[in-house]
């Protein structure tokens, strides 16, 4: 009779235990294992619940479904190397994969739910995670897991020192996979601190990115030595960039520098009223490779960062949120214009929008040719709202003001003489 495989014989060796008494000692020393460690867990969130020192960022499912199953791994472990000098221990022995291959799904699953948002892509690719994780272990118990990766071992070919096969791929590709999703959770943590920490939001916004970049740099330089790529092959890939940074990539690069150096200057904070050449409005977003200017007509403009390094930028509440709004005004020659003053000064103080810190003033401008060019001069201490909305009430104030005072607005006017002959 032919000898089975090690995991075909485990599968054959628990079905040939159902009827011994031995099954049901590691069954007892599982419910146990399982009852002590849901009582330990529960002890110890409700500890540090009261204590407010739990991690934000274990919810409910994750106590049971990865820090339950990852308490219950160690125990099995301890527990069947201790049976096994009495007793045969296939129960436990197909417990630890089961463990682990649950594990590494839930896990997984977590990392997840914290990068991406829901989608049904995330979904699939949950599920596919899920497909994959118990379709090794199925060829794990049935004991075709060391042909399957034999035959992608033989699959490939060699590259100097190095060679590559489709099971070198597949591995590169998943180990890149989870060091690229833990890396992304561990930014995602870092910023959540950031945000608690007393810094200027374009400071940690920096710091956030910042932190991104290395730990996503750190993943791949992780991930390519665990399936025994040697990392001189990424000379190569860095002598490619360089030259291709050389060729066309200049502008890219100098956008993603331009990026690091608005949030670090402070010159531009998000929440700023700018000016960019025709372009007013809010700072809502700075990204490594442009900025995003909402103006207050609802509209987004994406300008790359180069432009408001290189480019004059108005920068209306950099050091302070007031702004002064001039409102220009012509009277009539014959009119008396202290009296034009005393109305303008008290339409301005009526309005609810205009500072009262800073006293508003009447400006005379010029003597023009159809009459006297006037201007008020008001405070606002909030850009960030429609000036257009502002200069319309105090005009439409003004007309009405002048109707009822009987003040003349002058419009231009030609006499013409007709000589006889």
């Amino acid at each position: 009779m032919e000898p089975v495989s090690p995991p075909a014989s485990l599968l054959l060796a628990l079905l040939a235990d159902l009827s011994r008494p031995d099954l049901y000692i590691e069954l007892a020393f599982l419910a146990a294992l399982a009852v002590a460690a849901w009582f330990v867990l529960r002890i110890l969130k409700q500890r540090l619940q009261r204590e407010s020192t739990a991690a934000p960022w274990l919810s409910d499912a994750d106590w049971r479904l990865v820090i339950l199953p990852a308490t219950l791994l160690p125990g099995v472990l301890i527990g069947r190397t201790v049976l096994r000098h009495w007793q045969p221990v296939t129960l436990l022995d197909l417990a630890v994969p089961l463990l682990l291959s649950f594990l590494a799904i839930q896990t997984t699953f977590s990392l997840l739910r914290r990068v991406f948002l829901p989608s049904p892509r995330l979904q699939a690719v949950q599920r596919g995670i899920s497909w994959m994780v118990w379709g090794v272990l199925a060829l794990h118990i049935a004991g075709y897991l060391g042909e399957v990766i034999s035959a992608l071992d033989a699959f490939g070919f060699s590259a100097g020192k190095q060679r590559i096969s489709a099971y070198t791929v597949l591995m590169g590709l998943l180990s890149l996979a989870f060091t690229l999703i833990v890396a992304l959770w561990l930014a995602r943590l870092a910023e959540t601190r950031l945000e608690k920490l007393p810094l200027h939001a374009n400071m940690r916004l920096a710091l956030g990115k910042l932190a991104r970049g290395l730990l996503l740099l750190l993943a791949v330089l992780t991930a390519l030595p665990l399936v025994g790529i040697d990392l001189t092959v990424l000379s190569v890939f860095s002598g490619a960039l360089g030259v291709g940074l050389g060729l066309g990539l200049q502008k890219i690069a100098a956008n993603y520098v331009s990026g690091f150096t608005l949030l670090l200057d402070q010159s531009i904070r998000i929440g700023d009223m700018v000016t960019v050449g025709d372009r007013y409005g809010e700072v809502t977003q700075i990204a490594t490779r442009y900025t995003v200017i909402r103006g207050l007509d609802g509209t987004e403009t994406i300008l790359p960062n180069e432009s408001l390094i290189t480019a004059a930028v108005t920068n209306h509440s950099l050091s302070a949120p007031d702004n002064q709004i001039r409102i220009p005004i012509q009277v009539a020659y014959d009119t008396d214009l202290r009296r034009v003053e005393r109305v303008l000064l008290d339409i301005a103080a009526a309005h609810p929008g205009i500072m009262a810190s800073k006293a508003p003033a009447v400006r005379l401008l010029n003597f023009a040719e159809s009459g006297i060019d006037l201007a008020l001069v008001v405070w606002i201490d909030h850009p960030e709202e429609s000036q257009l909305a502002l200069i319309s009430d105090i005009n439409w104030a003004i007309w009405e003001a002048f109707r009822r005072e009987a003040i003349e607005i002058p419009y231009p006017q030609r006499v013409v003489h007709m000589k006889t002959a």
